[in-house]
């Protein structure tokens, strides 16, 4: 079985436990809120709701852009999963839209409590489980270069921290009797989940729109500072696009202007697998070759070129500046 295959299957199980554990969790959660007449608590289920339609969508934003690049989409089928994350954003926005709804009209006229300390245990054993929850799908997320189960896991841990405030907050009121606390935390978790699908949305919007990610440039750059040999000159233009966990590098090389097509050819194909290598990231590069045109001997280290019209004297280290500038020096 291939390295990718494995990782796929791996994406799929984890997708379909974090449907289970939603499940398990939700109904938690929900007999807590009945428990206990907590606006606080039910608020808390509402997102709970919204982690287990994301979960399924997520499953199958996954098996969709596991499928191999075809005619129709010759990039691959990844940015499904910003799709998914994106969708994720939506729901969690329009849960934190009801909760505060409900929160308004629970502070207005009023909450009846139950029985709040059960409810409370309930609902801390069923945050416990989301923290685990949580954890691991950000951990297997980040192993699989999976950004839809990364989105999961972020949304859910958030919901761990928010489930650990509520219960702090409905101790006070168990403690003091102040009901109006309940309603109160209820809107301060709608606040929350609505910052969350805010940034999930951005985020997302940013990757569907090809938009330019500094910290995979500096690392794809500085692993081509690491792999590069001698006649590796220069790189310009160096462009980035994310697909899902696939990226795609674009950039010209610099090579020097007597080589063969061929040299040429084989030198640029193998400078960008070992770059991709040494950054640990998933994808291609195409690179376009351009002949150095006696115009980087300040800073070519092949000290006995024939067509050497200066001295070196600059380094010759590959600069951010340099890389991701439009044309050659």
């Amino acid at each position: 079985m291939s390295t990718e295959h494995a990782e796929q299957r791996s994406r799929v199980r984890v997708a379909l436990l974090s449907i289970t554990a939603g499940v398990v969790v939700l109904g938690l959660k929900y007999v807590a809120y009945v428990i206990s007449g907590s606006v606080a608590l039910r608020s808390d289920a509402i997102e709970s709701i919204v982690n287990v339609v994301a979960a399924i969508f997520a499953l199958g934003a996954i098996v969709f852009a596991g499928k191999p690049a075809d005619r129709e989409h010759p990039y691959g089928h990844g940015k499904i999963e910003h799709f998914s994350a994106a969708f994720e954003g939506g729901l969690i926005a329009l849960a934190a839209a009801f909760i505060l709804i409900e929160a308004t009209h629970a502070l207005l006229f009023g909450v009846q409590f139950k029985n709040l300390g059960q409810g409370l245990i309930v609902n801390l054993a069923a945050g416990f489980l989301n923290g685990l929850l949580g954890w691991y799908l950000l951990h297997k997320g980040r192993a699989t270069r999976s950004k839809a189960l990364e989105a999961d896991g972020h949304h859910i841990l958030s919901d761990f921290w928010t489930t650990v405030g509520i219960a702090t907050g409905l101790l006070v009121v168990k403690l003091t009797g102040l009901a109006w606390m309940d309603p109160v935390m209820a809107m301060v978790v709608g606040l929350l989940l609505a910052r969350t699908g805010f940034r999930l949305v951005a985020e997302s919007s940013r990757a569907l729109l090809d938009s330019e990610d500094p910290e995979v440039v500096g690392k794809v750059l500085a692993a081509m500072n690491q792999v590069r040999s001698w006649d590796v000159i220069a790189v310009h233009e160096l462009r980035t696009f994310r697909s899902g966990r696939y990226t795609h590098v674009d950039v010209h090389l610099v090579v020097p202007e007597f080589y063969s097509i061929r040299q040429a050819h084989d030198l640029c194909e193998g400078f960008g697998v070992r770059a991709l290598r040494e950054a640990g990231v998933e994808g291609e590069v195409h690179t376009h070759v351009d002949p150095c045109g006696r115009l980087y001997c300040d800073r070519c280290p092949a000290e006995s070129c024939g067509i050497r019209r200066a001295p070196r004297t600059a380094p010759n280290a590959f600069t951010l500046e340099e890389a991701t500038a439009t044309g050659p020096a």
